[in-house]
Protein backbone atom coordinates (compact mmCIF):
# COMPACT_ATOMS: atom_id res chain seq x y z
CA UNK A 1 0.00 0.00 0.00
CA UNK A 2 1.28 3.64 -0.75
CA UNK A 3 2.30 6.12 1.41
CA UNK A 4 -0.20 8.67 0.29
CA UNK A 5 -3.26 6.25 0.05
CA UNK A 6 -2.59 5.16 3.75
CA UNK A 7 -2.19 8.29 4.53
CA UNK A 8 -5.41 9.27 3.18
CA UNK A 9 -6.91 6.07 5.33
CA UNK A 10 -5.75 7.74 8.39
CA UNK A 11 -8.34 10.52 8.21
CA UNK A 12 -11.51 8.75 7.79
CA UNK A 13 -13.80 8.36 10.61
CA UNK A 14 -13.10 5.98 13.36
CA UNK A 15 -15.97 3.57 12.84
CA UNK A 16 -18.03 2.75 16.47
CA UNK A 17 -18.26 -0.60 15.86
CA UNK A 18 -17.27 -3.03 18.68
CA UNK A 19 -16.21 -6.13 16.51
CA UNK A 20 -13.42 -7.85 18.46
CA UNK A 21 -10.24 -7.38 16.79
CA UNK A 22 -9.50 -10.29 14.11
CA UNK A 23 -12.56 -11.94 14.76
CA UNK A 24 -14.86 -10.52 12.42
CA UNK A 25 -15.62 -7.85 9.24
CA UNK A 26 -12.91 -5.27 8.72
CA UNK A 27 -14.01 -2.06 11.02
CA UNK A 28 -14.78 1.06 8.40
CA UNK A 29 -12.24 3.25 9.09
CA UNK A 30 -8.35 2.13 7.95
CA UNK A 31 -5.68 2.18 10.13
CA UNK A 32 -2.99 4.96 10.68
CA UNK A 33 0.24 5.82 8.94
CA UNK A 34 3.61 6.27 10.54
CA UNK A 35 3.99 8.11 6.95
CA UNK A 36 1.17 10.57 7.95
CA UNK A 37 3.18 11.60 11.07
CA UNK A 38 5.39 14.61 11.44
CA UNK A 39 5.81 15.03 15.19
CA UNK A 40 7.06 17.96 16.92
CA UNK A 41 8.35 16.99 20.21
CA UNK A 42 8.57 19.91 23.18
CA UNK A 43 11.48 20.31 25.11
CA UNK A 44 9.26 20.00 28.29
CA UNK A 45 8.47 16.46 26.94
CA UNK A 46 12.20 15.46 26.83
CA UNK A 47 12.49 16.18 29.81
CA UNK A 48 9.19 14.20 31.38
CA UNK A 49 10.03 11.49 29.06
CA UNK A 50 13.49 10.75 30.98
CA UNK A 51 11.93 7.47 32.72
CA UNK A 52 12.33 3.75 31.83
CA UNK A 53 10.32 3.11 28.32
CA UNK A 54 7.07 1.41 28.88
CA UNK A 55 8.62 -2.14 28.12
CA UNK A 56 11.34 -1.62 31.00
CA UNK A 57 8.95 0.67 33.94
CA UNK A 58 7.84 -2.71 35.74
CA UNK A 59 11.66 -4.85 35.30
CA UNK A 60 13.35 -4.99 38.66
CA UNK A 61 16.30 -6.88 40.11
CA UNK A 62 14.18 -9.87 41.24
CA UNK A 63 12.54 -10.26 37.74
CA UNK A 64 16.03 -10.61 36.01
CA UNK A 65 16.21 -14.53 35.34
CA UNK A 66 20.21 -14.59 35.13
CA UNK A 67 21.42 -17.13 33.30
CA UNK A 68 22.89 -20.33 35.36
CA UNK A 69 25.57 -21.33 32.86
CA UNK A 70 26.60 -17.34 33.22
CA UNK A 71 27.37 -16.28 36.49
CA UNK A 72 28.74 -12.94 35.73
CA UNK A 73 24.95 -11.95 35.63
CA UNK A 74 24.09 -13.33 39.11
CA UNK A 75 27.24 -11.31 40.30
CA UNK A 76 25.93 -7.94 38.01
CA UNK A 77 22.62 -8.13 40.03
CA UNK A 78 24.53 -7.77 43.26
CA UNK A 79 26.62 -5.25 42.55
CA UNK A 80 24.21 -2.84 41.11
CA UNK A 81 21.66 -4.02 43.88
CA UNK A 82 24.51 -2.89 46.20
CA UNK A 83 25.63 0.28 44.33
CA UNK A 84 21.96 1.83 44.47
CA UNK A 85 21.59 1.09 48.01
CA UNK A 86 24.49 3.00 48.41
CA UNK A 87 23.23 6.15 46.44
CA UNK A 88 20.90 6.68 48.88
CA UNK A 89 22.77 9.47 51.27
CA UNK A 90 23.82 11.36 48.10
CA UNK A 91 21.28 14.83 47.90
CA UNK A 92 19.85 14.63 50.84
CA UNK A 93 18.91 18.12 51.50
CA UNK A 94 15.48 19.83 49.79
CA UNK A 95 11.92 17.79 49.57
CA UNK A 96 13.00 16.85 46.00
CA UNK A 97 10.61 18.88 44.32
CA UNK A 98 11.84 20.85 41.01
CA UNK A 99 10.65 23.21 37.92
CA UNK A 100 11.51 22.35 34.73
CA UNK A 101 14.95 23.63 34.48
CA UNK A 102 16.10 22.57 38.47
CA UNK A 103 16.38 26.22 39.26
CA UNK A 104 16.20 26.91 43.25
CA UNK A 105 17.35 23.42 43.85
CA UNK A 106 20.40 23.77 46.49
CA UNK A 107 23.83 22.87 45.21
CA UNK A 108 24.21 19.35 45.02
CA UNK A 109 27.03 17.89 47.77
CA UNK A 110 30.67 17.49 45.67
CA UNK A 111 30.92 13.94 44.82
CA UNK A 112 32.35 11.10 47.55
CA UNK A 113 35.66 9.46 46.98
CA UNK A 114 35.28 6.34 44.56
CA UNK A 115 33.90 5.27 41.91
CA UNK A 116 30.25 6.73 41.24
CA UNK A 117 29.47 5.34 38.08
CA UNK A 118 28.56 1.52 36.98
CA UNK A 119 29.06 0.80 32.84
CA UNK A 120 27.66 -2.46 32.24
CA UNK A 121 30.12 -4.68 29.07
CA UNK A 122 28.24 -7.43 27.28
CA UNK A 123 26.58 -7.95 23.91
CA UNK A 124 22.95 -7.84 23.01
CA UNK A 125 20.26 -9.50 24.59
CA UNK A 126 22.60 -10.19 27.87
CA UNK A 127 20.02 -7.80 30.10
CA UNK A 128 21.88 -5.36 30.34
CA UNK A 129 18.52 -2.53 29.53
CA UNK A 130 16.92 -4.39 32.06
CA UNK A 131 19.52 -4.19 34.47
CA UNK A 132 20.23 -0.24 33.75
CA UNK A 133 16.30 0.24 34.65
CA UNK A 134 16.35 -1.91 37.36
CA UNK A 135 19.06 0.03 38.75
CA UNK A 136 16.91 3.51 38.37
CA UNK A 137 13.87 1.61 40.13
CA UNK A 138 16.06 0.65 43.06
CA UNK A 139 17.62 3.67 43.44
CA UNK A 140 16.28 5.45 46.73
CA UNK A 141 15.06 8.87 44.89
CA UNK A 142 11.43 10.32 43.70
CA UNK A 143 11.49 9.81 39.75
CA UNK A 144 12.46 13.30 39.77
CA UNK A 145 15.84 13.16 40.88
CA UNK A 146 16.58 9.86 38.71
CA UNK A 147 16.94 10.39 34.51
CA UNK A 148 16.62 7.50 32.34
CA UNK A 149 17.22 7.73 28.91
CA UNK A 150 19.54 6.75 25.60
CA UNK A 151 22.56 8.28 24.56
CA UNK A 152 20.61 9.71 21.38
CA UNK A 153 17.91 11.38 24.09
CA UNK A 154 20.38 12.87 26.14
CA UNK A 155 21.52 14.64 23.02
CA UNK A 156 18.67 15.80 21.82
CA UNK A 157 17.98 16.96 25.65
CA UNK A 158 21.32 19.25 25.19
CA UNK A 159 20.01 20.72 22.18
CA UNK A 160 16.54 21.41 23.17
CA UNK A 161 17.95 23.39 26.70
CA UNK A 162 21.17 23.79 25.73
CA UNK A 163 24.32 23.29 27.93
CA UNK A 164 23.92 25.03 30.69
CA UNK A 165 20.55 24.54 31.17
CA UNK A 166 20.85 20.72 30.59
CA UNK A 167 23.26 20.94 33.66
CA UNK A 168 20.92 23.25 36.25
CA UNK A 169 18.24 20.39 35.21
CA UNK A 170 20.20 16.97 35.78
CA UNK A 171 22.61 18.61 38.20
CA UNK A 172 20.26 17.94 41.22
CA UNK A 173 19.93 14.19 40.20
CA UNK A 174 21.26 11.58 42.16
CA UNK A 175 21.51 9.14 39.29
CA UNK A 176 21.56 9.92 35.47
CA UNK A 177 20.71 6.15 33.36
CA UNK A 178 22.23 6.43 29.56
CA UNK A 179 21.58 3.64 27.59
CA UNK A 180 23.34 3.04 24.53
CA UNK A 181 26.66 5.31 24.65
CA UNK A 182 27.07 5.99 21.41
CA UNK A 183 30.30 5.68 20.88
CA UNK A 184 30.72 6.14 17.12
CA UNK A 185 29.77 9.52 16.95
CA UNK A 186 33.13 11.78 17.92
CA UNK A 187 31.38 15.06 18.47
CA UNK A 188 28.40 13.98 20.49
CA UNK A 189 30.71 11.91 22.65
CA UNK A 190 32.81 14.57 23.93
CA UNK A 191 29.89 16.62 24.39
CA UNK A 192 28.01 13.76 26.68
CA UNK A 193 31.25 13.00 28.50
CA UNK A 194 32.15 17.12 29.18
CA UNK A 195 28.04 17.07 30.39
CA UNK A 196 28.99 14.05 32.40
CA UNK A 197 31.91 16.26 33.87
CA UNK A 198 29.97 18.87 35.49
CA UNK A 199 27.04 16.24 36.63
CA UNK A 200 29.88 14.38 38.25
CA UNK A 201 31.62 17.59 40.48
CA UNK A 202 27.73 17.78 41.22
CA UNK A 203 27.46 14.74 42.73
CA UNK A 204 25.69 13.09 40.42
CA UNK A 205 26.02 8.90 40.04
CA UNK A 206 26.08 7.76 36.60
CA UNK A 207 25.57 4.35 35.18
CA UNK A 208 26.05 3.67 31.44
CA UNK A 209 25.72 0.58 28.70
CA UNK A 210 27.09 1.52 25.54
CA UNK A 211 28.17 0.50 21.65
CA UNK A 212 31.48 -0.39 19.94
CA UNK A 213 33.09 1.96 17.84
CA UNK A 214 33.44 1.45 14.12
CA UNK A 215 35.32 -1.23 13.19
CA UNK A 216 35.69 -2.14 16.41
CA UNK A 217 34.69 -5.97 16.09
CA UNK A 218 35.12 -7.67 19.06
CA UNK A 219 32.49 -6.93 22.10
CA UNK A 220 32.61 -7.52 25.58
CA UNK A 221 36.13 -5.73 26.95
CA UNK A 222 36.98 -4.15 23.84
CA UNK A 223 33.40 -2.09 24.39
CA UNK A 224 34.44 -1.30 27.57
CA UNK A 225 38.41 -0.23 26.80
CA UNK A 226 36.54 1.89 24.08
CA UNK A 227 33.93 3.73 26.37
CA UNK A 228 36.68 3.85 29.17
CA UNK A 229 38.78 6.14 26.88
CA UNK A 230 36.50 7.72 25.43
CA UNK A 231 35.27 9.27 28.44
CA UNK A 232 38.73 10.31 28.79
CA UNK A 233 38.79 11.97 31.98
CA UNK A 234 35.39 10.14 33.67
CA UNK A 235 37.17 6.68 33.78
CA UNK A 236 38.03 6.33 37.02
CA UNK A 237 34.62 7.31 38.10
CA UNK A 238 33.23 4.01 36.23
CA UNK A 239 33.23 0.32 37.78
CA UNK A 240 33.10 -2.04 34.70
CA UNK A 241 31.04 -4.84 34.75
CA UNK A 242 31.01 -7.52 32.23
CA UNK A 243 27.78 -9.22 31.86
CA UNK A 244 28.34 -12.71 29.85
CA UNK A 245 25.58 -14.62 27.86
CA UNK A 246 23.62 -15.12 24.57
CA UNK A 247 20.11 -13.14 23.49
CA UNK A 248 17.84 -13.88 26.37
CA UNK A 249 15.17 -12.82 23.91
CA UNK A 250 15.69 -15.95 22.01
CA UNK A 251 16.88 -17.86 24.81
CA UNK A 252 14.59 -21.42 24.34
CA UNK A 253 12.01 -19.76 22.14
CA UNK A 254 10.50 -20.81 19.24
CA UNK A 255 12.01 -20.10 16.08
CA UNK A 256 10.35 -16.37 14.48
CA UNK A 257 7.59 -16.56 12.63
CA UNK A 258 7.77 -16.44 8.62
CA UNK A 259 6.35 -13.40 7.07
CA UNK A 260 2.24 -13.16 6.38
CA UNK A 261 1.52 -12.32 2.46
CA UNK A 262 0.17 -8.85 1.91
CA UNK A 263 -3.09 -9.57 2.31
CA UNK A 264 -3.05 -10.78 5.68
CA UNK A 265 -1.04 -8.10 6.88
CA UNK A 266 -3.83 -5.54 5.49
CA UNK A 267 -6.93 -7.46 6.49
CA UNK A 268 -5.00 -7.73 10.45
CA UNK A 269 -4.33 -3.71 10.24
CA UNK A 270 -7.46 -2.96 9.79
CA UNK A 271 -9.55 -5.20 11.84
CA UNK A 272 -7.50 -4.20 14.75
CA UNK A 273 -7.95 -0.32 16.44
CA UNK A 274 -4.70 1.51 16.63
CA UNK A 275 -2.95 -0.24 13.81
CA UNK A 276 -0.54 1.67 11.19
CA UNK A 277 -0.19 0.12 7.60
CA UNK A 278 2.46 1.19 5.70
CA UNK A 279 4.46 0.34 2.65
CA UNK A 280 8.17 -0.66 4.16
CA UNK A 281 10.12 1.12 1.12
CA UNK A 282 7.75 4.32 1.71
CA UNK A 283 8.07 4.18 5.48
CA UNK A 284 12.04 4.01 5.20
CA UNK A 285 11.74 7.33 2.72
CA UNK A 286 9.75 8.93 5.45
CA UNK A 287 12.02 8.30 8.12
CA UNK A 288 14.44 10.02 6.37
CA UNK A 289 11.94 13.55 7.16
CA UNK A 290 11.71 13.09 10.57
CA UNK A 291 14.97 13.32 13.36
CA UNK A 292 15.15 10.45 14.80
CA UNK A 293 14.58 12.18 18.25
CA UNK A 294 10.69 12.24 17.22
CA UNK A 295 11.00 8.52 16.71
CA UNK A 296 9.04 7.71 20.27
CA UNK A 297 6.27 10.04 19.60
CA UNK A 298 5.89 8.84 15.62
CA UNK A 299 4.73 5.51 17.64
CA UNK A 300 2.51 7.31 20.31
CA UNK A 301 -0.97 5.46 20.57
CA UNK A 302 -0.05 2.92 18.30
CA UNK A 303 -1.24 -0.81 19.33
CA UNK A 304 0.55 -2.43 16.22
CA UNK A 305 2.65 -1.76 13.45
CA UNK A 306 2.24 -3.78 9.99
CA UNK A 307 4.42 -3.57 7.22
CA UNK A 308 4.20 -4.63 3.40
CA UNK A 309 6.70 -5.60 1.74
CA UNK A 310 9.33 -5.46 3.88
CA UNK A 311 13.08 -5.92 1.71
CA UNK A 312 16.66 -5.39 2.98
CA UNK A 313 17.38 -1.61 3.61
CA UNK A 314 19.30 0.41 0.72
CA UNK A 315 22.03 2.50 2.67
CA UNK A 316 23.61 2.65 5.97
CA UNK A 317 22.11 5.57 6.85
CA UNK A 318 18.70 3.80 5.87
CA UNK A 319 19.95 1.23 8.08
CA UNK A 320 21.06 3.13 11.69
CA UNK A 321 17.48 5.13 11.17
CA UNK A 322 15.42 2.13 10.66
CA UNK A 323 17.56 0.52 14.21
CA UNK A 324 16.39 3.97 15.95
CA UNK A 325 12.59 3.31 14.88
CA UNK A 326 13.07 -0.65 15.99
CA UNK A 327 14.62 0.35 19.62
CA UNK A 328 11.68 2.72 20.10
CA UNK A 329 8.84 -0.05 19.25
CA UNK A 330 10.80 -2.34 21.37
CA UNK A 331 10.45 -0.15 24.88
CA UNK A 332 7.39 0.74 24.03
CA UNK A 333 5.81 -2.87 23.24
CA UNK A 334 4.07 -2.32 20.07
CA UNK A 335 4.06 -6.26 18.00
CA UNK A 336 5.17 -5.57 14.55
CA UNK A 337 3.27 -7.74 11.70
CA UNK A 338 5.20 -7.97 8.40
CA UNK A 339 5.11 -9.18 4.71
CA UNK A 340 8.24 -9.86 2.27
CA UNK A 341 11.71 -10.56 3.85
CA UNK A 342 12.23 -11.64 7.02
CA UNK A 343 13.90 -9.24 9.36
CA UNK A 344 17.60 -11.61 9.98
CA UNK A 345 17.52 -10.47 5.59
CA UNK A 346 17.35 -6.85 6.45
CA UNK A 347 21.09 -5.96 6.85
CA UNK A 348 23.19 -6.83 4.11
CA UNK A 349 26.75 -9.08 5.25
CA UNK A 350 28.80 -6.34 5.04
CA UNK A 351 26.74 -4.27 7.92
CA UNK A 352 26.47 -6.91 9.66
CA UNK A 353 30.46 -7.73 9.83
CA UNK A 354 31.04 -3.90 9.97
CA UNK A 355 31.55 -0.98 12.73
CA UNK A 356 27.55 -0.76 13.79
CA UNK A 357 27.09 -4.66 13.57
CA UNK A 358 26.14 -4.55 16.91
CA UNK A 359 23.22 -2.26 16.13
CA UNK A 360 22.01 -4.66 13.66
CA UNK A 361 21.79 -7.50 15.60
CA UNK A 362 20.25 -5.68 18.06
CA UNK A 363 17.28 -4.58 15.86
CA UNK A 364 16.83 -7.95 14.23
CA UNK A 365 16.91 -9.11 17.79
CA UNK A 366 14.29 -6.60 18.41
CA UNK A 367 11.81 -6.85 15.28
CA UNK A 368 12.27 -10.54 16.08
CA UNK A 369 10.46 -10.68 18.99
CA UNK A 370 8.01 -8.12 18.31
CA UNK A 371 6.91 -10.24 15.31
CA UNK A 372 6.64 -13.08 18.20
CA UNK A 373 3.96 -10.38 19.60
CA UNK A 374 1.97 -9.79 16.47
CA UNK A 375 1.41 -13.21 15.12
CA UNK A 376 -1.88 -13.46 17.54
CA UNK A 377 -3.25 -10.50 15.23
CA UNK A 378 -3.86 -12.95 12.20
CA UNK A 379 -4.47 -15.92 13.88
CA UNK A 380 -7.53 -14.53 15.93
Amino acid sequence: MSCSLTRRLAWVTVSSSTTTPGSGPLTDAGPLSLCAREPHVPADRLVAEMVPPPRFDSVRFATYIPDPNQPSQTEAVTVLENFAAGLGGAHAVGDGRRGLFGFGRPRAPKTPAGPRGVYLDGGYGVGKTHLLASLWHATPAEPALKAFGTFVELTNLVGALGFQKTVQTLGGHRLLCIDEFELDDPGDTVLVSTLLGKLVESGVALAATSNTLPGKLGEGRFAAADFLREIQGLSAHFRALRIDGEDYRHRGLPEAPAPFTDEEVTKAAYATPGASLDDFPHLLEHLAKVHPSRYGALTDGLKAVCLTDVRPVPDQSTALRLVVLADRLYDREVPVLASGQPFDRLFSEEMLKGGYRKKYFRAISRLTALARDAKGLVDQ
